[in-house]
């Protein structure tokens, strides 16, 4: 290989590239300095240290690196992503190495008494490429790393709505096929507000979450504790009881339709599945619940908004126990307005809001809560 005579350090460094105890050295330094890459296979070390010798060399000779020698610091930067040694692990290996391999070329330059202006030029050119070298190593990685986990993400967003939409599939980590999770439901679909949902649901636990049908979902091991999870007053999550993978599907559906139940209602933050059976129930069959409405509420005027006060007070009633104080207090009320609605509510309608006589008292008391909600929404709309 012609060289100009001027370029000393160029020299040095053609005569030392192909020798073996210089490349074991090197790699040795490089495997030193980083466990993770230590942890890899030496000859793939010793492979990489090789190829970026000699690309330097060739950039050296060209006045900077090629497509050629890019495109193998690219492989490297690619290789050590797949292999997952961070970029940093990656990183101290390989200033391990290019230290070890300058020292020793300036070690040689300086016995075979070459000018310390030529190393000092020489040692400069090398930063320059190998800067080069780091920056298309470094953006290699980190393409690799979002692929990667882009691909993992994607696998696991459809095992989730595989899962949900009942088809049977091999069930993959993070899930255990015979463990049990809880199915949470949203009607989020922002998918900044669907990350933080996920970052609070799988604190407490693994967990698959994503976007299916367009919304939030999750199947989750552990429910965050009430203080942890998301509040009262943040978007509404309805929460199934833990079930198997395999079976999921159905509480999947059902977590939906209360899920628009919910938020018919107002209903905000995470709700327990089971909390709101009837809720869900009645707002299933409109047409029952009015029929029900017309036949309990038919003294009273939809046009007249005392009226309208008279059911809101009863279903607070209701709501609250039948406990005139807890009524008189969500509805910001005194005790006796509240004493006073319900009175005229019987007037009106003929009949009491609550009756123990003839063992029915727990379907009038749901009657009359399914009626009352009806004709309130029916009212408003």
């Amino acid at each position: 290989m012609e060289v100009g005579t001027g370029d000393r350090f160029l020299r040095l460094l053609i005569e030392h590239s192909g020798d073996p105890v210089v490349l074991e050295a090197t790699v040795r330094a490089a495997r030193g300095r980083s466990e993770l890459v230590a942890a890899l296979p030496e000859e793939e070390t010793r492979r990489h240290v090789r190829a970026l010798v000699r690309g330097v060399l060739a950039a050296l000779e060209d006045g900077g690196p090629g497509a050629d020698v890019l495109a193998a610091a690219e492989r490297l930067g690619s290789d050590r992503a797949r292999q997952g040694v961070p970029v940093a692990a990656f990183l101290d290996g390989f200033q391990a190495g290019r230290a070890h391999l300058v020292r020793m070329l300036v070690a040689e330059g300086r016995r075979l008494e070459v000018p310390d202006a030529v190393l000092l030029d020489g040692v400069t050119r090398i930063d320059e490429i190998t800067t080069a070298l780091v920056h298309r190593m470094v953006h290699a990685h980190r393409v690799t790393e979002l692929e990667m986990a882009r691909t993992a993400r994607e696998a696991r967003v459809q095992l989730l709505r595989q899962l949900l939409h009942g088809e049977a599939v091999p069930v993959g980590a993070p899930l255990d096929a015979d463990g049990a999770y809880h199915c949470v439901v949203s009607d989020v679909s922002d998918p900044v507000v669907a990350a933080r949902l996920e970052t609070e649901l799988t604190a407490a636990g693994p967990g698959l979450c994503g976007l299916v049908d367009g919304r939030f979902a999750a199947l989750v091991a552990r429910l965050p504790e009430p203080a942890a999870g998301p509040a009262r007053s943040g978007p509404l999550l309805v929460a199934a009881p833990p079930v198997r993978p395999a079976e999921v599907a159905p509480v999947y559906g059902l977590g939906r339709r209360a899920l628009r139940a919910g938020a018919g209602a107002g209903l905000t933050g995470m709700r327990e599945l089971a909390d709101l059976a009837l809720l869900t129930a009645t707002e299933a069959e409109p047409e029952l619940g009015g029929l029900l409405a017309a036949a309990l509420l038919s003294g009273l005027d939809r046009d007249d908004p005392f009226h309208l006060e008279l059911a809101e007070t009863a279903l607070a009633y209701l709501d609250h126990g039948g406990r005139i104080e807890s009524a008189a207090a969500a509805l910001h009320v005194h005790g006796n307005t509240v004493k006073y609605r319900i009175r005229r509510l019987r007037e009106l309608t003929g009949r009491p809001l609550s009756d123990p006589a003839g063992g029915a008292a727990v379907a009038r008391t749901a009657h009359w809560w399914w009626a009352l909600r009806r004709w309130i929404a029916e009212t408003r709309a």
